[in-house]
């Protein structure tokens, strides 16, 4: 079992995800429409020595400043979008997708000299098989910059900025500088996601999140993944030469490190899954980095779930979006691992499950002293559904209920014992004398209780059905309660 403050820390990260609503974000950046043509290959062409792919669904998605955009909407944050497009079907298409997804393109400007920047991925048996871009990587028109800049600086005080500069011309120096000024005017932090290889274009930003190939040739040399210090002598290079924060570098299966501009040094381990794709895993990092930081995490606290995000982002094909129930619910895999969950980690869990189509059970009680009627009515409940989930009374909840001289077993001991038996998916304390909070955090589709009760005297019966699930009665073994064991020990009689 995870110990007292670790589970804190959990709860804390879980929160953050959650307080990322209603934060203020500025994305200005490269705009791009992904597209996903899915098919198999059953052949070779005998045009030519290629796979011939049988189509079988086209998939649009938003790239580039917008994919990190939606990552942040995504989080419930508001989120005003800069950059510039063409007046062509692709950029219809871009602003309509960013519109649908909660993004504000007010800062999105039209400009019929350019083509809006598109990404076409063919894919057979879910593999990457060629890649067509249509791009215009030049500088963008200064009169269109100037449009964009205007627009965005007219806004309300964001809470973080993020720049995502893919280097297709949108993010000119002057704009760089000019909106990186406005960060500091408006005392919020500038994070951007750099493709230059000269960073002093990035001066007095707050923070740099490039992967490990860009920051190597940010400093003109090669820089060996295994080696922390060696990275972080670099990082604080470009740290003290450009007034930045720090620089948040990204080491693919090695986690990330933060450099900070005062020496400090941070290394998480990455997320281990299985690699689908890694497109647009950069966005999905620099974007709930930013949202959890306006959100008030901590730099440690922000990489946890930055890192997490980035472990679930490319383990699915395709620039996605990690929304906040995955995200919480990984997060209370990742972390702390283990069964025992705060409310608001149980929650997340719960809506990941139901997400996933399965059934909830849900019994609760105080559970002091583990014996065999415990373990009847869990593994009768467990018979209802999918997964099973165990509320327990807290120990001044317990006394309450019960009286002086109990609980005997402690609720953290009591939780940690329950979670070891394999019919049980988790267990969460709960302070109150009746569980009617923490089923609304649950929502089950069957809540279990034994047939000592009628179903009209099960409490919470009528908000379970509220959310359409039921309720279920159980048998009972004869004489098994732990008032009937703890009073025949104080007789001092057998069972």
């Amino acid at each position: 079992m995870t110990g007292p403050a670790q589970t804190s820390g959990r709860a804390r990260l879980v929160e953050l995800v959650g307080q990322c609503s209603g934060r203020e974000v500025w994305v200005v950046g490269d705009l791009m429409l992904d597209e996903y043509v899915q098919g198999v290959v059953e052949r070779i062409s005998p045009e030519a020595p290629v796979p011939v792919v049988r189509a079988a669904g086209l998939q649009y998605r938003l790239g580039g400043a917008a994919n990190v955009a939606r990552q942040v909407a995504v989080l419930g944050a508001r989120v005003i979008l800069g950059g510039v497009i063409g007046q062509d079907e692709a950029g219809d298409r871009l602003v309509a997708d960013c519109e649908r997804a909660g993004i504000d393109t007010r800062g999105v400007v039209r400009d019929s000299s350019r083509q809006t920047t598109r990404k076409l991925r063919v894919l057979g048996q879910g593999q990457q098989l060629v890649r067509v871009d249509w791009e215009d990587p030049i500088a963008c028109d200064e009169t269109a910059v100037a449009a964009l800049r205007d627009r965005m600086l007219s806004g309300q005080r964001p809470e973080a900025i993020i720049l995502s500069d893919y280097a297709k011309g949108v993010l000119t120096d002057e704009c760089l500088a000019q909106l990186i000024q406005a960060g500091q005017e408006r005392g919020c932090r500038v994070l951007v996601d750099p493709k230059r290889r000269d960073f002093s274009a990035y001066k007095n930003a707050s923070m740099l999140t490039p992967n490990l190939g860009e920051l190597s040739q940010a400093v003109g040399k090669r820089l060996d993944p295994d080696d922390l210090p060696a990275i972080g002598r670099a990082a604080r290079t470009l740290i003290d030469a450009s007034g930045l924060e720090g620089i948040l570098v990204t080491l693919s299966e090695r986690g990330m490190l933060f450099v900070g501009a005062d020496g400090k040094f941070h290394h998480i381990p990455a997320v281990r899954r299985e690699v689908a794709d890694v497109t647009g895993a950069g966005d999905t990092v620099v974007g709930v980095l930013a949202a959890v930081l306006a959100a008030g995490a901590t730099i440690e606290q922000a990489m946890e779930i930055a890192n997490t995000a980035a472990g679930l982002a490319v383990a699915q094909v395709g620039a996605v979006a990690i929304a906040p129930a995955q995200l919480c619910s990984a997060l209370a895999d990742v972390v702390g691992g283990g069964k025992v969950l705060s409310r608001a980690e149980l929650a997340a869990r719960a809506a990941d499950w139901r997400a996933s189509g399965r059934k909830i059970v849900f019994t609760n009680g105080c559970f002091d002293l583990l014996h065999a009627g415990h373990l009847s009515l869990m593994r009768e409940a467990a018979k209802f559904g999918d997964v099973l989930v165990l509320a327990i009374n807290s120990d001044e909840s317990v006394q309450r209920l019960k009286g002086a001289g109990r609980p005997i077993v402690s609720a953290s001991h009591r939780a940690a014992m329950l979670a070891a038996l394999e019919s049980v998916d988790a267990v969460t304390i709960f302070d109150e004398d009746t569980p009617l909070e923490t089923l609304r955090a649950v929502r089950p589709h069957v809540l279990v209780k034994g047939q000592d009760y009628g179903v009209s005297q099960v409490v919470g019966r009528e908000l379970v059905e509220s959310f359409g699930g039921r309720v279920e009665l159980v048998p009972l073994l004869d004489r098994q309660s732990t008032s009937a064991i703890v009073e025949r020990i104080r007789r001092g009689s057998r069972a």
